[in-house]
């Protein structure tokens, strides 16, 4: 339990932290951290296959495309102060926050679930699915990676295109 009370800890810090910074790109590590903190739970609940999906698919792959796309289209970025009227829309949020995590928490605890029994044999173990992805899978999984490196290819053409040319 003290392991699930700090990864806990420390993904509910990675997120809020993310959500509070001003710059871009801390907060996008420190959203790396928090998606990290996820795949730490489904560790600690024994289910292997969805924390390295977590780990591939949004530590990875999202997190890299999130960060180059604030990298590609920051324009000389500057902190801009803090107004009145964003203070105002960021409490609004908490409440909101507080009042959706308030009902989660309620759902939960009045839930009839037993959730102390844990699967006994996974359909398919993470071995398996390897196997199976490098296996015959092997050509569509390298089709959807090259296509997701055109796409980010593409992505930075697009937005190296749209900076102005410096003339004299």
């Amino acid at each position: 339990m003290i392991a699930l009370a700090i990864i806990a800890l420390l993904t509910f810090a990675a997120a809020i932290s993310a959500f509070v910074l001003r710059n871009l790109i801390h907060s996008v590590l420190l959203l790396v951290g928090a998606w990290a903190g996820i795949a730490a739970f489904y560790l600690w609940a024994g289910a292997e296959f969805v924390a390295f999906a977590q780990v591939l698919v949004y530590v990875g792959a999202v997190s890299m495309v999130v960060l180059f796309a604030v990298l590609l289209t920051r324009q000389g970025a500057t902190t801009a102060p803090v107004e009145f009227d964003s203070l105002k829309r960021g409490v609004f949020g908490f409440v909101v926050a507080g009042g959706v995590g308030g009902l989660l928490v309620g759902a939960i605890l009045g839930s009839p679930l037993d959730v102390h029994t844990a699967a006994t044999n996974p359909a398919v173990s993470v071995k398996e699915l390897g196997h199976l992805l490098m296996g015959p899978h092997a050509a569509a999984l390298l089709i959807v990676g090259v296509l997701l490196t055109v796409a980010l290819l593409g992505a930075m053409v697009i937005a190296a295109s749209d900076k102005p040319e410096d003339t004299p």
